[in-house]
């Protein structure tokens, strides 16, 4: 048996190490990039964004049955047991305010802000849990990604829908249409403030890798310019985020949103306290020597939150 990844949630399929002959079953190109590391260990190259990708289809189709995943070069390919932590504390935050059950009917709804090329979130929320969901993106390439994705796994074609933001400098307005209801949103910001501090992230990325040696750098995750930075950082985009959640404050029982630095959370406590929210949370979660985050808000009070609850989960 693998070693446990306490670190990770307890409905993390990923808590174990990878059993890379059960993925390369799944998934046989895989077995291109497998080899045997410094430590003794089956693993691959975290630094090349080829191997990180098949890693990527053999997961998701091993766990998730998606027999269909791909995404153009250079689009952000992110780690799959991470994504899978936020949906799961997600559905913990939804059983929170509902007896310590977790909704899963399939009026659950939620919106991924920043849907990106890869569709991770919405996969693994509509597999694990049967929620539905809209995925809200400025870029037309990962749209058109995203779409193909969808409707090669038929099982994802009446689950998921791709929304684009016309307008660059809305996050909700635009999308969230007059009368929608959303059970939450969730968010991976952008949280650089600009194009040369996303390539210093990178540069130190891959020297903890210790795959610098000289070479020209690429991220090893990928990720566009929409994907990576936003003048202001990560607590301008929050910021604009809490800013327009306000004026959709009846119709999405909790906004969320993942935060990079902890540095940026007094900032983001503040906005939202500006905004009169009813309830702010701030959720832990650690991938293994990695420390993150995310923090929800609510307008909703008790008795808008039990009416909520009365005519949507139960």
């Amino acid at each position: 048996m693998s070693a446990e990844k306490t670190s990770l949630h307890p409905r993390n399929k990923h808590r174990f190490r990878y059993d890379f002959p059960e993925l390369i079953e799944s998934y046989p190109e895989l077995k291109n990039h497998v080899a045997v590391n410094s430590y003794g260990d089956e693993s691959i190259d975290f630094s090349d964004p080829e191997a990180v990708k098949s890693l990527n289809k053999a997961l998701l189709k091993h766990f998730y049955s998606i027999s269909h995943w791909d995404i153009p070069a250079g689009y952000l390919c992110p780690p799959i047991p991470g994504r899978a932590d936020y949906v799961h504390y997600l559905a913990d935050l939804l059983a929170s305010v509902n007896n310590c059950v977790i909704p899963t009917r399939k009026s659950v709804k939620g919106l991924d802000v920043g849907l990106g090329a890869n569709c991770v979130y919405p996969i693994i929320g509509h597999k694990e849990y049967g929620w539905g969901f809209v995925g809200s993106e400025i870029d037309s390439g990962a749209i058109k990604a995203a779409k193909a994705i969808i409707s090669s796994n038929a099982g994802l074609t009446n689950a998921i829908n791709c929304r684009v933001q016309s307008n660059k400098q809305h996050i909700f307005k635009g999308i969230i249409k007059p009368g929608e209801l959303f059970d939450f949103t969730m968010c991976n910001p952008p949280f650089h403030s600009s194009a040369e501090e996303a390539q210093s992230g990178t540069k130190r990325k891959l020297q903890n890798l210790g795959k610098q040696k000289g070479k020209e750098v690429t991220l090893n995750f990928g990720g566009q310019n929409t994907e990576l930075w936003y003048d202001g950082g990560e607590v301008g985009f929050i910021r604009k985020m809490v800013e327009e959640s306000a004026a959709f404050a009846n119709q999405c029982f909790w906004f969320s949103t993942l935060v990079s630095k902890s540095s940026s959370l007094p900032f983001i406590y503040k906005a939202i306290q500006n905004f009169n929210a009813f309830e702010v949370r701030t959720i832990e979660m650690a991938q293994g020597q990695k420390i993150s985050r995310f923090v929800a808000w609510t307008f909703m009070d008790f008795e808008k939150q039990e009416n909520w609850r009365k005519t949507r989960w139960v």
